[in-house]
Parts: structure tokens; sequence; C-alpha cells
């Protein structure tokens, strides 16, 4: 325990007499409990020697005036090195003068029917507040067997009690002058514990809220992970579905090339298909991967004005070729005037789905038509054909991430 300066007057004193009184016993950081309710008893004490030695002087009380000074003295050193020379008070010379002062006080003071057994109880709670748990039984014990025997030599001598008061007015201002003692002891020890149980208390709400605050956090964080997962998922299975396309378009110009009964006219036909599709694909492969980074980083929408027909063409014209080899015939009827805001990349991936979607549950020889019209303030697009359709009991998941793929 470090060694403490003590100044009665800090630069907080002026704040109220809380920051004196702290500073007499000392914070919670410096010192223990039981060190804090000692130095605050002793203060009281101390206080109460100082008004009981000339009282009891001047009341002819001689023994007890010298009990109070020896009690005073005893206090004052055993306050100051715990305080200011963090020297811990002795918990076993507390306990012996108290019933050696306090056995003297009896016999000076009227035994049984003085003021003496009314300190008693106090001290030894005082003894109880400042000394570990594992003495508690010893001290108790001690203090019930002298007790039993300062009476017991009462009883059978005495002649050894002597009685300073007479009975009635003496009596009664040696009860009233020796009452506060007790309730001083008791107060200060009560009220030291109360604070630092509902200290303890409320340091373990915090604790408690604290660990509930992380739980949350835990739980959040863990909501996060699972809807970043599923955002990469999804994103995932966009990303394979629409490459899907316009791969299998490539590769059918290819094999179409390979093959041998092309005649020398067809073939610049199909390399200038080749190379359209192809060019379809890679422009389509670069909005399709900048829109998934910009997407993982968070979902994010960039709206802005553009021309639907000019938008959407290579995505109709990709999707013509791909439903060309089911024998589909796609239509669409969008004026080239119809300008909207709107996020391209997203607008792009919903209707190549869309329309990619229309092939894959369309007969062979079906149609499908894409129409786009503008009714009051909004566009509408509208993508039908003549397909089986999408099942009632599945329609409500159409748009969960959990929605499983079916087979056209």
């Amino acid at each position: 325990m470090p060694k403490l300066t003590f100044n009665i007057f800090p630069k907080e004193a002026h704040h109220g007499d809380e920051s004196v009184w702290s500073n007499l016993i000392g914070g919670p950081s410096s010192f223990s409990l039981e060190s804090r309710i000692f130095h605050s008893i002793s203060i009281c004490l101390m206080g109460i020697s100082c008004f009981y030695i000339p009282y009891n002087l001047y009341a002819g009380l001689y023994v007890a005036s010298f009990s109070a000074f020896i009690f005073g003295i005893f206090f004052f050193h055993q306050y100051y090195n715990s305080r200011f020379n963090a020297r811990k008070h002795n918990n076993t010379v507390f306990g012996l003068i108290g019933l050696l002062i306090f056995g003297v006080n009896y016999f000076a003071n009227s035994g049984i029917h003085g003021s003496t057994d009314l300190i008693w109880p106090a001290y030894l709670l005082l003894v109880f507040a400042i000394t570990p748990y594992r003495q508690h039984l010893k001290w108790l014990t001690g203090y019930l067997v002298f007790f039993i025997i300062v009476h017991g030599l009462e009883f059978y001598y005495p002649e050894l009690v002597k009685y300073p008061f007479l009975e009635g007015e003496g009596q009664f201002v040696d009860r009233i002058s020796t009452f506060p003692i007790p309730l001083v002891v008791v107060y200060i020890t009560i009220k030291f514990i109360r604070q630092s149980y509902d200290r303890e208390k409320k340091a373990a709400e915090e604790r408690a809220i604290a660990v509930e605050i992380s739980k949350q956090q835990i739980l959040i964080q863990k909501q996060q992970l699972e809807d970043s997962n599923s955002e990469k998922n999804k994103l995932m299975s966009i990303m394979s579905h629409d490459l899907r396309t316009p791969l299998i378009n490539i590769q059918s110009y290819l094999e179409l090339l390979n093959a041998s009964e092309v005649d020398d006219e067809e073939r610049p036909v199909l390399e200038r298909a080749l190379l359209t599709s192809t060019n379809n694909a890679v422009e389509m492969l670069s909005s399709l991967l900048h829109w998934s980074k910009s997407q993982l980083e968070g979902p994010s929408v960039h709206l802005a004005e553009i021309n639907l027909l000019r938008s959407l063409q290579v995505t109709l014209d990709m999707e013509t070729a791909h439903a060309a080899k089911k024998e589909i015939i796609v239509s669409y009827q969008i004026p080239a005037d119809i300008i909207v805001k709107a996020d391209l990349d997203m607008l792009q991936l919903v209707v190549r789905n869309l329309i990619a979607n229309a092939v894959k549950f369309t007969p062979k020889g079906g149609l499908i038509h894409v129409i786009g019209e503008v009714l009051a303030q909004e566009c509408k697009i509208t993508v039908t054909d003549n397909g089986s359709g999408i099942p009632v009991d599945k329609q409500d998941k159409i748009f969960s991430i959990k929605a499983e793929p079916a087979i056209g």
C-alpha cells in the first residue's frame, strides 16, 4: 500500500464535506472496506473521547475519564499509522484493548447497573467489521466468555463494583451520555457495509448488462456473417446463371465452325455472330463482376437516367440467340424514346434472369414477348411466355435466397 500525504484541505474540499470525509478515511482504491470502516469509527470515537474526558472529570468519574483518554490515544495511534503510514491496524490489539478498558470501566461504573453493557455489543460489531471472517467466531467466543466472567465476579464479589452515581438523576445522565456511542458505531458500520453492498450490486448489474450487450453484439455479428454468406451465395448463383448463356452461345458457334458442312459463304456470317456473341459476353462479364464487387462491399444502388432500349439491347440479343437453340421466338416491343431512372447493372440483371427463366421453362417452339411501356410516371417491363409457369405453392418463395432451382 503506498504512503499517502495527509492534506485536510485538498483542492476538491470546496465541493462539500464529502470530499473532506473521503480524504480523512481514504479512498476505495487505496484502502479495503475494513480499513475505511476502522478509519471512520476511529475519527468518531476520538471525537467522543474528547467530549467524555472533560465530562467524566467534571462528574468525578476519574477512571472513566482515564479510560476515555487511553481510548482516544489508542485510536489516534492506530488511525494515524493505518491512514498515513500505510500500516494496517492491529486486529488483536484492537479487540483486547476493548476487553481491558470495558472490563475496568464495568467495575468502576456501577457494574450491571451502569452503562458499560450498552457498549459491549457495539464494540464487538466494530471488531467484526474490521477483522477477517475467519476470526469472527474466536472474537465472539472470547467476548461472551469475558462478559460472563466479569458478571460472575460482580455476582460473587459485589464489593469490587464502585457506584459513582446516585440512583435516579445520576443513572439517567450516565445512560443518556453513553447511549450515542453504540449508535454511532452501529450507524457507521452498517452504512459502510450497505454502501459496499450497493457498489458490488451495481458493479454486478453493470457486468450483467455488459455481458448482455456483448451477447447481443455477438448475435448481431453472427447474423451479419450469415447475411454476408447469403449475399455471396446469391452473387455466385447469379454469376453462374448469367455466364452460362453467353458461353453456351459461343460453344454453339464454335461447333458450327468446326463442322465440315459449313461453306465459305456461311463461315463469315458465323464468325461475325461469334465475335458479336463474344463481345457481348465480355461486356456482360465485365459489368457483372463490377456489380458483384460493389455488392460484396455492401448493397448499393447507383441510379441514373438511361435509355431503356439501348440499355437492354445486348441482353435481348444474347437471350434471343440462346432461345433460338430451342426454336423459341423472342420478340420485344420497347419504344426507343423511353428514358428511365434506374441502376443499369441491376436492370440488366433482372431482365436477363427473367428472359433466361422464360427460355428455361418454355417448351420447344414457344413464344416469349418483352414489352416496355410508360404508365403515368413509371415504366413497366413485362416478360410473358407460354411455358409452364410457377406453381402456386412456390410463388411466395421466388424472392428468397433459399429458393431451390427447378429443372426446365
